[in-house]
């Protein structure tokens, strides 16, 4: 099986070249960045804060900050990266901090929900300052801001969900009651329809499905997360799959099971988003299945967009980025690119 993301997303890569176009004209116009702090035309250069969502280090949060980081090169912007440890309240916290710094534009992740963030997104337009989301969506405000450039860029965190079940289904050969363990976040507003679309899929097919909430201990660190994941199968050796909804998670499978002493393809893994380590345990066969959610290019078009809603006032917009599904038969030709932390 080759890589199954282009003709999937083809309206993805369609909007990136629209996109490429678009800020091709808008700098041809505007004049390209150079120097410190100006435009040649003039104008400073803009300034954008960004919330990587997680820890520094962290695999899915640093590739996403490598995208934005590269598209602020690219455009000469200057950026600035926070960091949020998956919490809500820091996140809200960090944005507040972000406001008083005056930025051009603010990048956010939706996991604290509409009403959390909506009264401070409220005050960043109310100053002149343009807002955009990533990896989970705020659909109230973009019903508001979407005008003034407020987009929603990442994966359709429920309909990625159910995809990648209904491959898991299909990949694994599973049966109406097979035992599967579905590790997730579905406490979070947004976030947790991924877990909730795999759930209604198995569901659906009849599978028994145990699912466990992760504490935000482990969200926050994800290599705390070994002894939940090795307790669960030595306690219920008839599981058929594990489901790690959660990208560092993943990244961990592989050493939490050797360290357990537990065998390569001994127990079928499916996890999000990848990394070396994630790639790394795809090729030792501790991981089978990866659903990419391109966080790289999350990051990248983020920036893209905020400088084309300052520079020309386009609308944002929505673009899912889920990329598709890797496994053993194609990683050798992603892995380089996520050793370079583009994947």
């Amino acid at each position: 099986m080759k890589r199954l993301i282009i003709l999937k997303h083809f309206k993805t890569i369609a909007a990136a070249t629209l996109i490429a176009v678009a800020v091709s004209a808008v700098l041809s116009c505007a004049g390209k960045n150079e120097g410190a702090g100006t435009a040649s035309n003039g104008q400073k250069r803009m300034k954008i804060w960004f919330d990587t969502g997680g820890s520094p280090g962290e695999s899915y949060g640093s590739v996403l900050q490598n995208g934005a980081a590269q598209a602020a090169e690219d455009l000469n912007i200057d950026i600035r990266f926070v960091y949020s440890d998956w919490s809500a309240e820091k996140m809200l916290k960090n944005f507040k901090e972000g406001l008083a710094s005056k930025p051009d534009g603010m990048v956010v992740i939706g996991a604290p929900g509409d009403d959390a963030y909506g009264p401070l997104i409220d005050e960043a337009f109310n100053n002149g300052i343009l807002v955009t989301c990533v990896d989970t969506p705020l659909p109230g405000m973009y019903g508001k801001y979407q005008s003034r450039g407020f987009g929603l860029i990442g994966p359709d965190n429920y309909n990625q969900g159910k995809l990648f079940a209904e491959k898991c289904l299909d990949y694994f050969k599973l049966q109406k009651d097979d035992k599967v363990f579905v590790w997730g976040l579905k406490s979070l507003p947004g976030r947790g329809r991924r877990a909730e679309g795999i759930i209604d899929v198995f569901d659906k097919a009849g599978l028994k499905t145990d699912y466990l909430e992760i504490s935000p201990e482990i969200n926050k660190e994800a290599a705390l997360g070994a002894p939940v994941l090795t307790g669960y199968l030595s306690a219920n050796k008839d599981c058929k799959l594990v489901v790690i909804d959660h990208g560092a998670l993943t990244a961990q499978a592989g050493n939490a099971l050797r360290s357990a002493g537990i065998a390569p393809d001994s127990v079928a893994v499916a996890g999000f988003s990848l990394s070396p380590a994630t790639a790394e345990a795809v090729k030792s066969g501790y991981v089978d299945l990866i659903s990419e959610g391109q966080p790289y290019l999350i990051g990248y078009l983020a920036v893209t967009t905020l400088l084309q809603s300052k520079n020309a006032g386009f609308g944002g917009l929505v673009i899912d980025t889920a990329g598709g599904f890797v496994n053993r038969e194609n990683i050798d030709e992603i892995a380089p690119l996520a050793e370079k932390g583009i994947r």
